[in-house]
Order: C-alpha cells, then structure tokens, then sequence
C-alpha cells in the first residue's frame, strides 16, 4: 500500500514522462490510497486540462473516472490536528500535509513527485523513480 498524490494518480492516464513510472509502481503497489480531497485535486488536473482545450469537457470526466478506479475507493480522512501541526514544521500546505498525515498514520510512503514535500519529508515522501529503484 502507498498514499499516492493527485499528481502520480493523475499520470496513470494523462500521457506523459511520468506516465511510466505510475504504471510501474501500480504494477508494484496495487494498493494506493489518498485522503478525501484528492478528489477536488484531481478534478482540478483535469479542468486544467479542459481549459487548455487538452480535452472536451467529457473526455475529462472519462479520465478522472479512471484515475480515481486507481484509488478504489479508498481515501482516509487524516487528523486535523496533526495536519495543522506538519503545516506549522514544514511550511508546505494544508493540502500537501493532509497526504503526509495519511501516510504516517497508514505507516506507509507518500509516493509524490512534489520537490517541496520530498524535501519537507524525507522520512514519508519518497519520488517514484526511487520508489521503484528500492523495490
């Protein structure tokens, strides 16, 4: 099991570099799970999309479905508290500290691609290719 960001999530179907190493690692790890709001993250990756004319409207919708089948279902709501207290020692968002929290709570690594959150968190987060190059 790992926590995957919306970032990795999104690579599974957003053609790309990182692309590859999505797909290796859910070979790896079939297991990944994400707190609640990598949801509103993803849908934002793909209205981004949407805006730069990358895709229509339901070609988007088509493809956050199937990211989020990476998911299975399976997000979990992190402590407020100890969110609130990995923003106050590393300075990263609310947002980014909800996908540590998940992660130190499930005892397993935040796989990300985000620089800042690997440097933040050198003991949760860890990058794909690494990931990958320890298994």
């Amino acid at each position: 099991m790992i926590v995957a960001d919306a970032n990795l999530v999104a690579s599974l179907v957003v053609p790309g570099e990182a692309s590859e190493l999505a797909d290796a690692l859910q070979q790896l790890h079939a297991e990944w799970v994400a707190p609640p709001l990598v949801h509103s993250e993803l849908r934002s990756v793909f209205g981004k999309l949407v805006r730069n004319r990358a895709c229509t409207p339901s070609q988007a919708s088509e493809l956050l479905t199937v990211a989020l089948d990476a998911l299975s279902d399976s997000t979990v709501a992190p402590s407020s508290g100890r969110v609130l207290e990995l923003i106050a020692s590393s300075g990263c968002s609310s947002y980014d500290c909800e996908y540590v929290a998940v992660a130190e709570e499930l005892g397993c690594a935040l796989v990300t691609f985000d620089a800042a959150v690997l440097k933040a968190f050198p003991s949760v987060a860890i990058h794909p290719e690494r990931m990958l190059a320890g298994a």
